[in-house]
């Protein structure tokens, strides 16, 4: 009888052992799980708070390119000097290309006047885009640029453009808007430039809400 109760006694053991066994796995599991579920959430906000961040520097990060140049962002210039005493470099002729595009919400027509402009370093040059409104009612758009090359930007300056700058069409509304321009004398002596003989200037258009606005070099 002993033997069979002391096999009887290490069953239920056993048993009582499994069943401890599966209630500490379950537990740990469930711990586990908890564990990945609390390590999920604090990573989200964390990926949250950083693309908040993200969308908070665009308006600070437009106007460090726009200033410097970085990233394909015409540089913006104001320097009247510069402009009247700086000499064309006539031996480098430049073919200064001109893009148009719009945001998928964006129901203007937007188009450039001419497909290319021919200059040289030093040189002013004056180009123009038309916008129209098609529909039956006013709709306000905003502007975006950049150029390509994007390391071509530094040396591109605009004296003036309609960037950044709200555009209310009233329905039907066709207007022209002027882009002043010149490429810097120093474009010649960068060796980065050397065999960079077309420039693409690009502008998009979004339509602004009520109260949305980019901030400009101006407003600072």
């Amino acid at each position: 009888m002993r033997p069979l109760y002391a096999q009887a006694c290490l069953l239920s053991a056993g048993r009582s052992s499994l069943r401890i066994l599966r209630r500490e796995l379950s537990a740990g599991e469930s711990g586990w799980k908890k564990r990945n579920r609390t390590t999920l959430t604090y990573m989200s906000a964390i990926g949250i708070a950083v693309l908040g961040a993200s969308y908070a520097a665009v308006p600070l990060y437009r106007l460090f390119c726009q200033a410097s140049g970085y990233g394909g962002t015409v540089a913006e210039t104001r320097d009247s000097t510069k402009i009247e005493t700086m000499v064309p470099v006539a031996e480098r002729q430049l073919t200064i290309r001109f893009n148009a595009d719009r945001n998928a919400g964006m129901r203007w027509a937007f188009k450039p006047h001419q497909s290319e402009v021919k200059v040289v370093p030093g040189e002013t040059a004056l180009a123009f885009y038309s916008a129209t409104n098609p529909t039956d009612e006013p709709v306000t758009g905003i502007s975006t640029y950049n150029v390509i090359p994007f390391d071509a930007g530094q040396y591109f300056n605009k004296i003036q453009c309609f960037c950044f700058e709200e555009q209310r069409l009233n329905p039907h509304e066709q207007v022209d808007m002027p882009v002043f321009f010149y490429i810097d004398p120093d474009f010649v002596s960068d060796p980065a430039m050397a065999r960079v003989d077309t420039i693409t200037l690009s502008y998009t258009f979004f339509e602004a809400k009520d109260g949305e606005s980019f901030p400009t070099m101006s407003s600072q």
